[in-house]
């Protein structure tokens, strides 16, 4: 079954970065008021700034959401455990009689505090009904970090906690969603098996790391051109990181590289822009990405072993930045610095104007290149 797409937006972030959030409108309560969400394979948790009172909200592009007193999740209900085991927690952290509490922390060191509470998802069907299955999101009373432009965060990880978890358990649609991430600032959000023709993906298994819910195609050989970077490479999809990272031995094997091929050219170094620290110029200003391709070559992930991996191609305009000045920055950073140690994550300025697939129920992760992400 398949629960319908609904339209991503990217916000407006200054120039000489990539813009930060793409974000999908999601209607909350009955009637449905409106939030912006930012879209994150990277957790499981959904939750939206919430009056319950707050202590500290940031100034959103909506009123907070008021929560209704017997939505709260009790300690005793299974998704109270789920959410805690989602967000790091052992499941006995219900330290107020009757209620369920949360508490997430993410790589850019932002997080959010709040109670687990139920309410009314409007999602439109294809046929365009629209159905609005109760799920249960995180009610946000406490956060920080850099969300301004949105009200929240939607969790699309694969634990219980998370929105196609609860869909597939409530029978709306089958646990499978997928994104593509336009570069002109617009893409699409689907849930269910409906969307995209499986036959024109490239597919990976699904690979677990840890006890972390990431979506992982598993290790990766990584190539510039025709130049091996490295091996064995551990790769995670995740849409709630602007930015790619690599680990610190892949980052400076491809820094190694990009400054070799720039050696041979005309291209300068530039000032650092913001966390962009490696830039170059060229005689005349840069006007897109697309204009690099002379210069930077196709990286290419290879996934899987034999004779026909599965293979992600991520060509310079989805790892390089033209900031306002024309100049070109490597949108790849060291996560070492960040605290990712051997992971390397795919963010989304690796992942613009590329359909992703995750589903759960096979266990695989396919993507394909597309001209755009309009949404028909």
């Amino acid at each position: 079954m398949e629960c319908g797409a609904n339209h991503v937006k990217r916000n407006n972030e200054q120039q000489g970065a990539i813009n930060k959030l793409y974000y999908v409108t999601i209607g909350i309560g009955n009637p449905p008021k409106p939030y912006f969400l930012d879209v994150d394979t990277g957790s499981d948790l959904t939750w939206v700034q919430c009056d319950a009172p707050c202590i500290s909200c940031y100034k959103g592009p909506h009123p907070l959401y008021e929560r209704t007193k017997n939505r709260l999740v009790p300690c005793k209900d299974p998704i109270c455990a789920a959410v805690q085991e989602s967000t790091s927690h052992d499941g006995r952290r219900c330290q107020t009689p009757g209620h369920c509490i949360y508490e997430i922390e993410y790589q850019d060191q932002g997080h959010s505090r709040g109670v687990p509470v139920t309410d009314f998802f409007a999602f439109r069907l294809r046929n365009g009904t629209v159905v609005q299955p109760s799920l249960a999101f995180g009610c946000g009373y406490d956060q920080h970090g850099e969300h301004s432009a949105t009200d929240g965060v939607l969790g699309l990880g694969f634990g219980k906690a998370s929105i196609p978890s609860q869909l597939r358990d409530l029978g709306v649609c089958r646990n499978v969603m997928g994104h593509c991430l336009g570069r002109q600032r617009a893409g699409f959000l689907f849930f269910g098996d409906d969307v995209v023709r499986p036959q024109t993906l490239t597919w990976a298994p699904i690979s677990r790391i840890g006890q972390h819910n990431y979506y992982s195609p598993g290790l990766a050989t990584v190539i510039a051109g025709k130049q091996p970077l490295a091996t064995r490479q551990t790769m995670v999809f995740d849409s709630g990181s602007s930015y790619t990272y690599f680990s610190n031995h892949l980052f400076q094997s491809l820094l190694s590289a990009i400054n070799n091929d720039v050696s041979k050219t005309s291209l300068k170094l530039a000032p650092e822009e913001k966390a962009l620290t490696n830039c170059w110029k060229a005689t005349t200003p840069f006007k897109s990405v697309l204009d690099l391709k002379k210069y930077f070559r196709t990286l290419i992930l290879g996934f899987g072993s034999g004779k026909a991996p599965a293979l992600l191609e991520i060509p310079p305009e989805n790892y390089f930045i033209v900031t306002k000045q024309g100049n070109a920055c490597l949108g790849i950073l060291d996560g070492s610095r960040v605290g990712l140690g051997d992971l390397n994550l795919i963010g989304d300025i690796s992942m613009q104007d590329l359909v992703v697939v995750y589903d759960n129920e096979r266990q695989r992760i396919g993507w394909a290149r597309v001209a755009g992400c309009g949404l028909s």
